[in-house]
């Protein structure tokens, strides 16, 4: 499990199971990542991210790889990289697809306080 303000890494269906409890201590939204190591988009976001979660220490921030865990990715309907989901109770309740970092503060403020 990964400390306060950390993004949780899910490498394996295992440890993809593992995180949903993580989901259920939060009151807030949970962001998920979901990228690849092939994407550039994503590799140019990532300390940006790394930032975020540090800030904000309430979230919790996952991290999938759709190369690692393609059936997450096609159980959350991921078409394109970066997409990054907001989840609430294992629903979506916001989505921003691409490296589009202001959009990505103000969505995860707002669900980080909603």
């Amino acid at each position: 499990m990964a400390e306060e303000g950390q993004v949780l890494g899910c490498h394996s269906v295992e440890s993809w199971i593992d995180a949903v409890p993580a989901w259920n201590r939060c009151p807030n939204a949970v962001f998920l990542r979901m990228d690849c190591l092939r994407c550039g988009l994503c590799r140019v976001i990532s300390p940006f991210l790394a930032e975020l979660a540090k800030s904000m220490p309430n979230v919790v921030f996952l991290r999938v790889d759709v190369d690692e865990l393609e059936t997450v990715a096609k159980e959350w309907e991921v078409e394109a990289m970066p997409t990054f989901l907001f989840l609430k109770i294992r629903n979506v309740v916001d989505k921003v697809v691409g490296a589009k970092r202001e959009e990505l503060v103000q969505k995860t403020e707002k669900h980080a306080t909603a």
